[in-house]
């Protein structure tokens, strides 16, 4: 079944999610951070994702907006760093991620190629329209989806099924591309087609689905996609 459909995680994905940390730490006055920014990226994405998780299971539904911030207040924390002004920057920030540097073109080519193009991400709408307008790349996406359409985070079916009604495709006709391991073999398990962006070289997770391609990055999604 030839691909019609090309739908992206965003975080990590088609957006640094390390880029907000990063940024902070350039800006004068904060030399503080210097040090210990790869830390605090690593720990307010590690709680980000586990929050949803916890929620999830909780049945305590809160959007990724607040659990975004919940987790960076977790990240510093960790540091011993209690600065409220820093705080509002941070999450500032989180909202103006840059995108990958093979993104746009890759997203040019697909859009070329007559495909469609969406992301279906935990984000908010609100977060997700800022950070891809932000990074340059909203124009090359036909939609945005989220969670919040169903009130519950991936790796649910229920978030899977939106590309379907979305795009009124079968889901042998998406080309699924995720950063993340889980989501990768969830939405495998699920009947997509999927890339995997294993851009930290971690080994495949041993969940039910396993991913079709495992790339460093997105360059080759044009051709996987037949465009």
């Amino acid at each position: 079944m030839p691909i019609t459909t090309c739908i992206f995680d965003a975080y990590g994905t088609l957006l640094d999610v390390s880029a907000a940390a990063r940024a902070a730490a350039a800006e004068p006055g904060r030399e503080r951070l210097a040090d210990c920014w790869p830390e605090i990226a690593k720990n307010w994405r590690s709680k980000q994702l586990g929050y949803t998780w916890l929620r999830t299971i909780m049945d305590d539904h809160a959007d990724f907006w607040t659990v975004t911030g919940d987790a960076l207040d977790w990240a510093l924390a960790a540091e011993g760093i209690d600065d409220p002004d820093l705080r509002a920057r941070l999450m500032e920030l989180y909202r103006e991620l840059e995108a990958f540097p093979e993104v746009a073109p890759m997203l040019r080519r697909l859009k070329a190629a007559g495909l469609n193009t969406a992301i279906l991400s935990n984000g908010t709408p609100d977060m997700l329209e800022a950070a891809t307008v932000s990074a340059g790349i909203r124009g090359d996406l036909d939609d945005i989806l989220s969670v919040e359409m169903v009130g519950i985070y991936k790796p649910s079916r229920a978030v899977y099924d939106m590309v379907g009604r979305r795009f009124a495709c079968a889901p042998g006709e998406v080309l699924f591309v995720s950063s993340n391991g889980w989501d990768a073999a969830a939405a495998s398990a699920y009947g997509f087609t999927v890339a995997w962006a294993n851009r930290a070289s971690e080994p495949v997770e041993a969940l039910p689905g396993k991913p079709h391609h495992v790339l460093s990055d997105l360059e080759t999604i044009p051709a996987l996609a037949g465009a």
